[in-house]
This record gives structure tokens, sequence and C-alpha cells, in this order.
């Protein structure tokens, strides 16, 4: 997995299908060479991969221990501030002498197998030491020491790579840290497209695909959360690369708060990609000995295009990033009240529709927003984690009791990270909220933010859903967090670390997480966040589904779940079927369109059945026992996306079980179009000389009809919906 070559000073890294090759050129200066499809060699030469005479640019700075080469035109495995590399570095300090410059030399390095945790974050994981191989490489700078432990862990079978870093204060004198990426990767030419995952509330993660220009190209978050605007992920692609053809470059980062990912394209075509903790309002001061963690980057290289990258997101995030009981299980099919009552339901209501959901197979009744305080509307009661009696007059453990009597678990709502300025916690205790003294304090949907750098905050929050989840027998939360920081500020951190807020709040919701999900392992927690705001690899790592977005609509959802997955599974998106008029769009869709599209991730539903017809409720019935059989193909089987949904007036997926038995496809029309042209939609993945049956009917295709012909299917102007079954025989 990993090989080092002492007398060369090279370091590969290899999985089964690519290579990552880097080292120290001349013994000084930290080389990346190579990252691509697998080289059987296990080392090379560097004249292999470098044209040196890229070392002699005409007004290039020469550095200053060796006339022959500079840091300006090489690409870098580890670049610094302060030396001849005048790009963006990867880590920028200022020391006490107002000093930026660092200058890092290699000091030793170690070879071992399986993974290490990192302290206080998430990250990937192995259940096995025997599942990955890990390098850490020691850097000193010897005038300040400062020492920085740069860690790549190879999961072979996956082919992914792992990089984090970690700085140790080893000085004397205090070091104020205001720049530390996780992973830079230096691309020799600017022929790539860069796509990422822009979105708003309701249309998060619709994916723009543009060529590099020279200059900066980035997707970023200053919110204090990854965003509903931009995702940790971006992917450097070929201009021809297309879904199962090319080169695809993925870059994930494992982390929930303000990131910065991107690339930048010098003079002479090099790319620098890079992916981290946004150093815009970061300033992380180190006394001696102390020591900063940065996040985990997850780099992703496939040949077979965006679908190939795409698949090994997919199974690494499935099953060695998400924990628990509920990371392999088929997941609860549920029902929740919010768009059937909003604020208004009693406990009948709530038994009433808990009673229908029930005869037609739903499992878990969730009670959303509005059980506590004096919660009738969106302007109170955050922060007062006790039941609303006016509501619930006889408590949460009647309501419970009787869901329970239905034969159903019952899952609660929570919106625990935030405050309202009309509540008994806010008025106990005014300055727990994020603040800034003598400055007004900021309204966004009548709440604020509670200050979670503070341990008594973290506390107050852990003990708050402690007491509710042990009353009774939860068995869902469903974790909500609804508005952007602003005024940034903390009442405790001293003037020099306000600089660190924004991270400190991170490791705050990290460590309520781990107390909770540790404390709580048989509840099923889900991450939301207005719907998709903070859908995101750090918040998987502590819940494995995360509500895709507050937009039920089936055609908007179709294009944000195709977004969605280029990096994450669909077994990670919470997805349900609404009411029609849809409450954001008002299109009306019909129910066999809004189940297709929903079961392909968690499923659920989000309206009161009492008030569908019969006809209705037997589709329901009918989409709940077939995601019961086939759940489990949507969410550990490979997807292939058929087509863009973008340039074509439907969308289509397939999903192939892991045992190549069982294969899904799916085709909905997304945009009316009278006397639509037949489709014929080409399969992929499939064993070319293998029969398969068409479940329903005695069709039976070869696999390279299927692959190369196709399946007929035309579009029509009602939202015209395919679900095929195929066994292989």
């Amino acid at each position: 997995m990993i090989f080092y070559d002492e007398q060369r000073e090279l370091f590969h890294l290899q999985t089964e299908k690519t290579s990552y090759i880097f080292g120290f050129l001349e013994g000084r200066f930290f080389t990346h060479l190579y990252w691509g499809g697998r080289l059987e060699q296990p080392v090379a030469d560097y004249g292999d991969f470098l044209d040196l005479s890229n070392a002699h640019r005409h007004m290039t700075a020469m550095d200053y221990t060796d006339c022959h080469y500079s840091s300006d035109v090489l690409p870098s495995e580890f670049p610094t501030f302060g030396n001849t590399d005048l790009r963006t570095p990867a880590f920028h300090a200022r020391y006490k002498d107002g000093t930026r410059i660092s200058d890092f030399h290699y000091t030793n390095h170690n070879i071992y197998k399986g993974k290490k945790p990192l302290v206080g974050l998430p990250a990937t994981y192995v259940e096995s030491d025997d599942e990955a191989t890990s390098l850490d490489i020691v850097l000193t700078d010897h005038l300040t020491g400062m020492v920085v432990t740069l860690t790549y862990t190879v999961f072979e079978q996956l082919n992914a790579i792992t990089r984090s870093v970690r700085v140790v204060n080893s000085g004397k004198e205090s070091v104020a840290l205001q720049a530390l990426l996780s992973a830079t990767v230096d691309f020799n030419g600017m022929e790539y497209d860069m796509i990422h995952l822009p979105g708003a509330w309701a249309r998060e993660r619709h994916p723009e695909r543009a060529p590099l220009f020279h200059g900066k190209q980035l997707a970023d978050s200053l919110r204090g959360a990854s965003s509903c605007q931009q995702n940790p992920f971006f992917a450097l692609v070929g201009h021809n690369t297309t879904e199962e053809k090319g080169d695809a470059y993925g870059f994930s980062l494992v982390y929930s708060g303000n990131f910065v990912a991107g690339v930048e394209v010098d003079a002479y075509h090099v790319s620098r990609a890079m992916i981290g903790i946004h150093p815009f309002d970061f300033c992380y001061h180190l006394e001696s000995g102390e020591s900063f963690q940065s996040p985990e980057a997850v780099l992703v290289y496939s040949g077979d295009g965006i679908g190939g990258m795409s698949r090994i997101y997919h199974r690494l995030y499935r099953t060695r990033l998400c924990r628990g009981q509920f990371r392999d299980k088929e997941r609860y099919v549920l029902i929740n009240n919010w768009e059937a009552t909003y604020f208004n339901f009693d406990e009948e209501k709530i038994v009433a529709i808990a009673s229908k959901a029930k005869e037609v197979g739903v499992e878990l009744m969730v009670l959303d927003d509005g059980w506590f305080g004096h919660r009738n509307n969106d302007l109170s009661s955050l922060g007062d984690w006790y039941v609303n009696k006016d509501k619930l007059p006889n408590g949460l453990e009647s309501l419970v009791s009787k869901i329970n009597a239905l034969g159903m678990k019952f899952g609660l709502w929570f919106e625990p990270e935030m405050v309202s300025p009309d509540s008994d916690c806010y008025r106990t205790h005014p300055d727990w909220c994020i603040h800034v003294k003598d400055r007004n304090r900021t309204l966004c949907r009548t709440q604020l933010m509670l200050d979670l750098s503070r341990e008594d905050v973290c506390n107050y929050v852990i003990d708050c859903l402690s007491d509710i989840l042990n009353r009774s027998p939860i068995a869902y939360v469903k974790w909500d967090y609804n508005r952007n920081m602003t005024n940034i500020g903390s009442a405790l951190l001293p003037p020099e670390r306000q600089g660190e807020f924004y991270h400190r709040y991170i490791l705050g919701l990290y460590h309520i997480l781990e107390t909770l999900t540790k404390r709580f392992p048989n509840v099923l927690f889900e991450s939301c966040s207005s719907g998709g705001a903070r859908f995101d690899p750090g918040m998987l790592y502590y819940m494995p589904q995360t509500w895709c977005s507050d937009d039920t609509d089936a055609v908007e959802r179709a294009f944000i779940q195709y977004g969605t997955s280029f990096c994450y599974p669909y077994s990670s998106m919470g997805a349900h079927v609404s009411a029609v008029p849809n409450h954001q769009v008002g299109r009306r869709t019909p129910m066999s369109a809004r189940g297709a599209i929903a079961m392909q991730g968690q499923l659920g539903y989000e309206l009161d059945l009492n008030r569908l017809s019969e006809e209705e409720l037997q589709q329901v019935a009918k989409q709940v026992q077939f995601y019961k059989q086939y759940g489990s193909v949507f969410h550990t089987g490979d997807l292939y996306r058929l087509n863009d949904p973008a340039k074509q007036c439907f969308v289509a997926n397939e999903f192939i079980a892991q045992d190549q038995n069982t294969v899904i496809m799916t085709a909905l029309v997304i945009k009316g179009l009278p006397e639509a042209p037949v489709e014929h939609i080409r399969l992929c993945g499939l064993d070319a000389k293998a029969q398969y049956r068409l479940e329903g009917c005695d069709r039976v295709y070869r696999g390279d009809f299927l692959m190369n012909v196709g399946i007929a299917f035309q579009p029509s102007s009602d939202y015209k919906n395919t679900v095929m079954v195929f066994r292989k025989q």
C-alpha cells in the first residue's frame, strides 16, 4: 500500500486502482509527483515526472539553498508561506516577533497498518488494521520550533486516500496559526473542468461544471456551517470526462464549519487544488506545547468517470464514515407531522395520523416542531426543552405510549443549537448566545444561536436532551439547525482567541454529538439544517442520514438528490412524500412519482394520510411494501446516474445490488413535452452475456442489449414515472 525508497526519498501510495507519489527533491523540496491510475512500479525517478526546465523561469526567485530550483514552479506537497512559492500556502503562521516565514524540513516518517482517530474531529475509520495503511511524515521548522505531522491513509480496496495535518508548537513562544489547509495537490496543466455543488435553501446542491481559468475559482462558506450555498466537495475532471469514462479527481472535507475548496491556476498552467478550513477570520493561538488538528480531506481518483468517483465515495462514506447500529440496517419508514399540521396539533391528532400510517406499513411516528415550552409559532421557546402541556397535557410519556401501542416507534424534533429571546433559557442566561458586547444581537427566524464554544452551554444541551431521551422510549431524533451565524464572538474567549470561535463552535458541536450518540446508541439521529444546509461528511459521522432539503416537491427533489449523489450515498438522504399541491412550489405530481423519488433515499411521508383517497392509500401501501423489499438495493447497491436532468426532460437512475443479481431502473419526467420523442435509456455495469428478467412480466433481456440499446421510455406531460426491476437469471 505504501512504499518508501530511502535512496531517492520517494513515497508511493498505492490502492487497488490508483497511485499517489511524492518525495523530497534533492533532499529539500517536498514535491508532489503523480496522482492517477495505478503504476505497478513501486517508485520512479523524479525526472520521469518533472520537467525541471520549469525551474528556470524569467523573474523566478531561486531558493537560497540551491540556485537550481524554485518552489514557485515545482509542484508542492505541502506549500508554506514565506519561501519562493508565491501561490496559496497550506500553512501560514504569525510568530511572536511578528514574522510570518516558515521553513519546514523532513525529520522522520512512520508507516503503519490501520488508521488512528483524529482527536475531537470526525474522520473515516477502519474496523481492522488490514483495511488500510497509514503514513506519518514529520516536518520541523528548527528556528521557530513548529512541528507538522502530515498523515496519509490508504484504503486499498476502497481506492481512497485521506489526508490531515497536525501542528504542534514545540517552541518557547506563542504562535498564531492563520491558515492550515488539509490537502493541496498540484496538477501539471489546466485542461480540467471544476464541478461543485452550489445552491440555496430548498434548491441545494445543483451541480455546476466549468473549465478552469487563470486565477482562483473557489467554493467556500463563511456562514459558520458548510451551508446550502456551497458544499465541502469539488471535483476536477477532464474536459471530455463523462459519467462513466475519463479522469475524475474528487476532494471532500470531513468538516461542518467554514471551509474553502477550489483551484488556483498560475501563469504556467499549474493547477493547485486545495481544501480545508477557511482562513478568513481564522486565527488559532498555540502556546508552547499546544497543538491543532486539521479536519480530514478525502481524495478519490477514478478513471471510470464521474460516476466511478461517486461510487467510491458512496462505499467509503456508507461503510467507513457512518457509524453505529443503523449504518448497515434498513431504517424505519416514517411519518412526520410537520406539513400535515405545522404547529397546530394535539395528542389526538398525532395519534390519528399515526393510526392511519400504521395501516399502510409505516413504522415510526415523528413529532416535529411545537411540542415544547410555549411554542405555538416560531417566535418563542427554543432552549426550553420541556413539554408544552397546553398541547400535550398528559406529557410525552402518554403520547409515546399510545404510539407504541399501535406497534410503531416514536421520534422527536429538536433544534438544540438555538435559543429564542422569548424563552426561560434566554431570560436566565442572556450571555449564552453568540454575541459581541454592546452590539445588536441579530435575529434570524426570530432566534439566536447558543455559543457552543462554551463548556457550560454544551453541558446544558447534553443534559436537556438526555433528560427527554431517558424519560421515554424515543427511537429517532431529528436534529435541526435553522439559521446562519452572525455577531461572531464569545463572552468567554479572550480577545486574542476570538479568531478561534468558528472552529471552537464546531468542536463543541462534535463533542455534544459524540456524547449523545454514544449515550443513546439505539436512537437513530437524523441531521437537518433548514433542510440540507449542513449536508457534509462531518455530520454523517454522527448521524447516518441527513434531511436532504425542505423542498419535498418530487421534481425539485430529483435535481437535489442528483447533485447530492455526486459525493453522498442515497442511504444518507432523508426523502419524504408530501401532499399536493406541494407546499414549497405549488406543483401537482402523482403519488407514483413522489414515491419513486423518495424511496431512493430514506423513505418517509410528510402529510396526513387520513386526507388521502382509498386509491392513494393503496398506492402508499404498495410503495412501502416495495421499499421494504428493495430498499437495500437503493442504499447499498452501486448507483449509475443514467442522464443529466438539466439537459433532458427526465431523470433516470440505475441501482445494482451488491450481489449483482437485482437491478432497479427509475425514470421520472421532470418537464412535460408535447409529442415528446421516445428516449432509449441505456443501463450500465451489467454482465453483457447474462440474461435479465423484467419483474412482473416474461420479458428477458441480455445485458449487452440493455447497455447498448436500452429501455424505450416516452416522456409525457403528466410526470410519468417508471420503476423497473430486473433479476439476473
